[in-house]
């Protein structure tokens, strides 16, 4: 089982990086200096994956061929733990209130963490083939994404960049 998940986490972190790596070299307004954007998004994103209490039940679920109900919710807990210990994910910058009056509130999201998660959504691209499936994906989930206003701005130029590059190159 978990030589698979292995090869899975190999391969996405080498995506990941190769999303930064094309935005570095064709978008390079987009790199801040002033963020270490090398070593977080190539090295150590999804460190915690690794991890056993995300590692064990990550491999269960998706590579242990069982599906029961505490495989379900050993993944679901994993899965909390993920996003809390990942400012990539935009779930993290979500503060959820115990006073029903102050409700959701959404933070907004760090520079250098909104480019890390588009580079995590676009590595399922990479791994396709197909560079230009991230702008599908995000319009089918995008009003589900909960982000603060300005998050979502940035969001939506370093995407349209991407894009605009993407289409000069054809």
């Amino acid at each position: 089982m978990s030589y698979l998940y292995d090869q899975y986490l190999t391969n996405h972190k080498s995506n990941v990086k190769k999303g930064f790596d094309w935005i570095r070299d064709n978008l390079p307004d987009l790199i801040k200096p002033e963020f270490d954007l090398e070593h977080q998004i190539c090295f150590a994103h999804d460190q915690s994956k690794t991890k056993q209490d995300e590692y064990d039940a990550y491999d269960a679920y998706f590579y242990g061929g069982n599906r029961s109900f505490s495989v379900v919710q050993e993944f679901k807990k994993a899965w909390l733990l993920h996003i809390h210990r990942n400012p990539h994910h935009w779930q993290y910058w979500i503060l959820i209130n115990d006073d029903p009056e102050e409700g959701e509130v959404l933070i907004e999201m760090p520079y250098n963490y909104i480019l890390e998660m588009i580079c995590d959504w676009w590595a399922f691209s990479w791994a396709k083939g197909n560079l230009n499936d991230i702008f599908a994906w995000y319009e089918e989930h995008k009003n589900y994404i909960k982000l603060h206003p300005n998050s979502r701005k940035t969001v939506d130029y370093i995407l349209n960049q991407i894009k605009i590059k993407l289409e000069e190159q054809k």
